[in-house]
C-alpha cells in the first residue's frame, strides 16, 4: 500500500511540475528584432568530387533576413522552441507589364537561439527564374517587393519589407496577384543546404 501511495504522490508531483513549466511557457512573451530582407543572385555551388562533370553554374535567387529573438522570461534553454517565417515575394509578371506575381512560402524553424543574430532565407531555382523571366540570369532584376512575417505560437511578433509599407502583401491590388506558377524553396531543399550551417536558423524536419 505504501509503495502504491508513493507512486501516486510521485506521479502527482510530476504532473504539477509539468503544469508549472507549461504555465510558464504559456506566459512567455516573444519579441523579434528584424532587419529588411535582402536578395541577390547566387550561382549553383560547384563542388569538386572524385569524378567531376562539366556544367556551367546558373543563378539562384536568394532572399535572406536577419532576426534576433528575445523572450521574457527567457527559458532555461535560452532558445525559442519554434517559430514560423511567412515569406512574400513579388516578381514582375512577364505576361502583363506593370503587374506582379506574388509568391508565398511558410517555413518553420526550431531551437532558435535567443539574443543572437540568426538568418532565415528562401530561394527560387534557376528553372523557376527562367519560367518567370525568360532568362537564366534575370532573377535579381525581376524582384519588386520582398516581405516577411515572424510568428511565435501563431502570433506575429516581427515583420519587415525591403521597401514600401509593411503589410503590402495583405493589401488588395489589381497590380499584384497570387501565383503558384513556381515555388519558393527553403534552404534545405536547395544545393546550399550544407553550406553556412551556423549562420541560419535550423529548419523543422516537417518543412516541405
Amino acid at each position: 500500500m505504501q509503495s502504491f501511495l508513493r507512486k501516486i504522490l510521485t506521479t502527482a508531483a510530476t504532473a504539477s511540475a509539468f503544469v508549472l513549466i507549461s504555465g510558464t511557457a504559456l506566459g512567455q512573451k516573444a519579441k523579434v528584432d528584424v532587419e529588411k530582407p535582402v536578395f541577390d543572385d547566387v550561382p549553383s555551388p560547384d563542388v569538386q568530387i572524385n569524378k567531376n562533370k562539366s556544367f556551367k553554374p546558373k543563378n539562384w535567387l536568394e532572399v535572406e533576413a536577419k532576426l534576433n529573438v528575445k523572450m521574457a522570461p527567457a527559458p532555461p534553454s535560452n532558445t525559442c522552441e519554434k517559430l514560423t517565417v511567412k515569406w512574400y515575394v513579388a516578381i514582375a509578371n512577364p505576361e502583363k507589364r506593370g503587374t506582379y506575381l506574388l509568391l508565398t512560402k511558410d517555413v518553420d524553424y526550431v531551437n532558435v537561439p535567443l539574443e543572437e543574430d540568426i538568418f532565415v532565407s528562401i530561394y527560387l531555382s534557376p528553372a523557376s527564374l527562367k519560367r518567370i523571366t525568360g532568362t537564366d540570369r534575370g532573377g535579381k532584376s525581376a524582384v519588386e517587393l520582398l516581405g516577411f512575417e515572424v510568428l511565435v505560437n501563431g502570433e506575429v511578433v516581427g515583420q519587415e519589407t525591403n521597401k514600401g509599407k509593411v503589410g503590402w502583401w495583405s493589401t488588395s491590388s489589381d497590380k499584384i496577384s497570387r501565383s503558384d506558377t513556381v515555388q519558393l524553396l527553403p534552404k534545405s531543399k536547395t544545393p546550399f543546404s550544407m553550406f553556412w550551417w551556423d549562420r541560419y536558423a535550423e529548419e523543422a524536419s516537417t518543412t516541405k
